[in-house]
């Protein structure tokens, strides 16, 4: 008879090789789909607006997907391969606001193994933009839905629309008797009025995916410069044969050439973009004004500020649709005209003027570096660093609501010394982009 089974004593060496032996033949045969997957969901947010809402999902890693539409009622399904339903996924649903211009409420669950499906219910038709973004400053891979309606519903057309009988211009006084001039007195020039309708578009850096510069307690440039811009247009809607556009109203993202193709849709006369940016020296301080330049950056710092403001589309988000869209810097480049450069500089020579009455200047002359959101090529553009919001004591400038009125009304001065010194005139437009 044989003996009694003995126990099988293995020593710990040959334990460890057996058991990773037996793991490596188990995981071999496990379907592809029930792997365990590097993919984590570890951000989602919600950016809605008239103009179009944007849904963003980040993760470790990219995200594959496959998108459907769905009729009656109106659905779109998007399934997001290789990740797991986990607590962020599903704290999306909630963060779609009740008025929502386009979704009525969003739905993620697992699908299958591996996949997880989100269901939108629209409130109307849209035509629906999905694509993945590569990792950029503090965000990881993200996975853009972004929600257009069929029919443009663009503000600024709303706006026009809305326009169907301009101010009535001031009305002109009667002529005075010629008389020897006299050497001319002192004069407020800011104060002299505008005698047609002038169109002026505000342009508040940065907005929804991309906050801008933050600074050292937290505060968003994106946040402060749209309280301005918004503090701006109340003050120059109050004068006389002024209209002001706003590229953005909201907290969402607008692509740097869409600002500058708005402000050719209204025909501007002038653009001014506002921004609160930052620098590699925390005591960087002051106020600045840049214009468009061809020939290079005037300094060291215009020349980062520049990079880090054309850097917005990445941080942002913009599907590029085809290759004419990456050539359309070089395309403005190509249109500019000396005389809208020449023009530019006047602007910001006036509005550099008003700014150093309320605050010490970063440099005492208009600076010139290629801001691509300058690149309009017909329209007077600058651009407009209030502060830095980088500096400590500059910050808590810009978040007070004293300081924010102060600088609107100089920036509102600049506005109206530069067009009183340079009288709007008809002018032919180039053929809108």
């Amino acid at each position: 008879m044989p003996g009694p089974t003995r126990p099988l004593n293995l020593d710990p060496n040959r334990r460890t090789l057996l058991r990773a032996a037996v793991t490596t033949l188990l995981l071999s045969v496990i379907p592809k789909g029930f792997a365990a997957t590097d993919a984590r969901v570890v951000a989602v947010r919600v950016w809605p607006a008239q103009a179009y809402t944007r849904i963003t999902i980040e993760s470790t890693t990219p995200l594959t997907f496959h998108q459907f539409s769905l009729k009656n009622p109106e659905r779109l399904v998007v399934d997001l391969d290789g990740i797991d339903l986990n607590g962020e996924l599903q704290t999306l649903a909630g963060k779609v606001n009740a008025d929502d211009p386009y979704i009525q409420q969003l739905r993620a669950a697992r699908n299958k193994p591996g996949t997880v499906r989100l269901v939108l219910d629209l409130k109307t038709d849209v035509k629906p933009q999905v694509f993945t973004l590569a990792p950029v400053g503090e965000y990881q891979h993200r996975l853009v839905i972004d929600l257009y309606p069929s029919v443009q519903n663009d503000p600024l057309l709303a706006f026009l629309d809305d326009q169907t009988s301009p101010p009535t211009p001031a009305a002109k006084q009667p002529e005075a008797p010629k008389t020897v001039e006299q050497p001319s007195k002192t004069v407020d020039r800011k104060d002299l009025k505008i005698d047609r309708l002038v169109t002026v578009v505000l342009d508040p850096g940065h907005g929804g995916e991309d906050p801008g510069a933050i600074g050292p307690q937290g505060n968003h440039e994106k946040t402060v410069v749209l309280a301005i811009a918004k503090k701006v247009k109340a003050l120059l809607e109050a004068e006389p044969n002024m209209r002001v556009v706003l590229t953005r109203d909201g907290d969402f993202f607008v692509p740097l050439g869409v600002r500058v193709k708005k402000a050719r849709a209204v025909q501007a006369d002038l653009f001014m973009s506002i921004h609160a940016d930052a620098f590699i020296k925390p005591d960087a301080n002051g106020s600045s004004v840049f214009v468009l330049s061809d020939r290079g950056a005037t300094s060291t710092a215009a020349k980062w500020l520049a990079q880090t403001q054309n850097d917005a589309d990445l941080i942002g988000g913009v599907k590029i649709a085809n290759v004419k869209d990456v050539h359309l810097a070089k395309t403005l480049m190509d249109l500019t005209q000396t005389a809208t450069l020449n023009d530019s500089m006047k602007f910001g020579n006036a509005m550099l003027g008003q700014l150093k009455q309320i605050n010490r200047l970063h440099k005492g002359s208009v600076e010139q570096a290629g801001f691509a959101v300058l690149k309009a090529p017909d329209i007077p553009s600058i651009l407009i660093e209030t502060a830095f919001i980088s500096n400590p004591a500059e910050e808590q400038k810009l978040i007070d609501e004293g300081y924010q009125q102060k600088m609107a009304q100089s920036i509102v001065n600049g506005i109206k010394t530069y067009f009183a010194k340079n009288p709007p005139l008809s002018r032919t437009k180039l053929a809108q982009g």
